[in-house]
């Protein structure tokens, strides 16, 4: 059941990436249809997101759904959702999950602290690179703690013969 939701979590972070990848196309569109459907996933992305525009990438012309800093982790995310499942090595929950998710935070708190205090106002690209580690190690852990191989419990009879 784990490696079922591994996959779709997968799935769904690639979908998601690609969605807000061409949700702007959609709106530009003149489709009716593409347009309700771009539209939504502006709505949706709001829920979470400022979307504020001088802080978001623009394609065709048109702010993205989410903010630099959204869009780098969603889309490094994606990537380390792939990266677990091509890791060579048979899946195992990964050691120390606290410690790489809190040092790949890092330069995300540090930039949004900078940016907080007003010591700087980093470029949209530093944002997102910014989010890039946080994204790729979130994503990679998740997959892989799911991924990994459940020791399955000895049976009665071992325990009887002492094993």
């Amino acid at each position: 059941m784990e490696r079922l939701f591994a996959a779709g979590l997968t799935l769904g972070a690639l979908a998601w990436s690609v969605i807000l990848l061409r949700a702007p196309y959609g709106l530009t569109s003149g489709n009716p249809r593409l347009v309700a459907a771009a539209a939504s996933v502006y709505s949706a992305a709001g829920l979470i997101c400022h979307q504020r525009s001088e802080r978001s990438f623009h394609l065709a012309g048109v702010q993205q759904p989410v903010c630099a800093r959204c869009a780098g982790l969603y889309l490094s995310g994606a990537a380390g959702t792939l990266a677990a499942w091509l890791a060579w090595r048979r899946p195992r929950v990964p050691r120390h999950t606290r410690m790489l998710l809190g040092l790949a935070a890092l330069p995300t708190v540090l930039s949004v602290t900078i940016e907080f205090a007003g010591l700087a106002h980093p470029s949209n690209t530093v944002r997102a690179v910014c989010a890039l580690p946080l994204g790729v190690v979130a994503g990679w852990v998740f997959v892989r703690s799911l991924r990994a191989e459940t020791p399955q419990p000895a049976s009665a009879g071992a325990y009887a013969r002492g094993r």
